[in-house]
């Protein structure tokens, strides 16, 4: 028995060593119509052990127009206007209490359009700056799919339809319904945390299974000793 239950630890302990060591500050969805209307989704993960991330500043390539913010409970909202009032950046902070830990992560969206222009042959780049409670400044500003160790978020443009009311009834709808699922697939932080719980759940489920099996064949052996 005690072969056994070593056995299944050594197998959660190797798995568990094999997920990424890190994730990076997402923005989703990854691919968005030009002139579409979208739900922007910030992904931000917390990784400093000891520290907290208390604070989040995105910068918005020029191509998209944010108008919108979704207010976040525990977390305060500031933004930037240029001279024409447009929205170029926007921070969101933490009230006390309400910091991410090292076994955290934390979506803020935001809403606003993909400009009808937006270069189909470029990313849209997205600038951020993650602030730990320690004063510490990671800057997700490197280049996107690199082997940068801090990458920008970045998101690929697509012609758009030009069949939609450029209302967003399209392209903007379906991106900000599919942003979850399809994020959860792609993006690293998110996958981390689901891959721990599953790999958990199947140790438990195994050491329960190792478990029962062994006490049923005591039960066995008691039950033909008494015969």
């Amino acid at each position: 028995m005690k072969r056994i239950m070593a056995l299944t630890a050594g197998i959660a302990v190797f798995l568990l060593a094999a997920l990424p060591a890190s994730a990076h500050v997402t923005i989703w969805p990854n691919e968005v119509e030009q002139g579409a209307y979208v739900v922007f989704t910030v992904r931000v993960p917390s990784e400093k052990e000891g520290t907290e991330t208390t604070a989040v500043r995105v910068v918005f390539p020029e191509a998209v127009n944010i108008t919108r913010f979704e207010p976040k409970p525990g977390w305060t909202v500031e933004f930037e206007r240029n001279a024409d009032q447009v929205i170029t950046e926007v921070s969101w902070t933490a009230e006390p209490g309400h910091g991410l830990d090292v076994t955290e992560f934390a979506e803020f969206r935001m809403s606003g359009r993909v400009l009808p222009d937006a270069d189909t042959e470029s990313l849209l780049v997205w600038k951020a700056y993650q602030t730990y409670a320690d004063g510490s400044v990671v800057e997700w500003i490197g280049a996107p799919d690199t082997d940068s160790p801090t990458p920008a978020p970045a998101i690929a443009v697509v012609p758009g339809n030009p069949a939609d009311d450029g209302h967003g009834h399209g392209a903007g709808t379906q991106a900000s319904a599919s942003s979850s699922a399809s994020s959860a697939k792609e993006d690293g932080s998110f996958d981390v945390l689901n891959l721990v719980m599953i790999i958990v759940s199947w140790s438990l489920s195994i050491t329960a299974f190792t478990l029962s099996l062994v006490l049923l064949l005591q039960n066995r052996r008691k039950q033909r000793s008494a015969k």
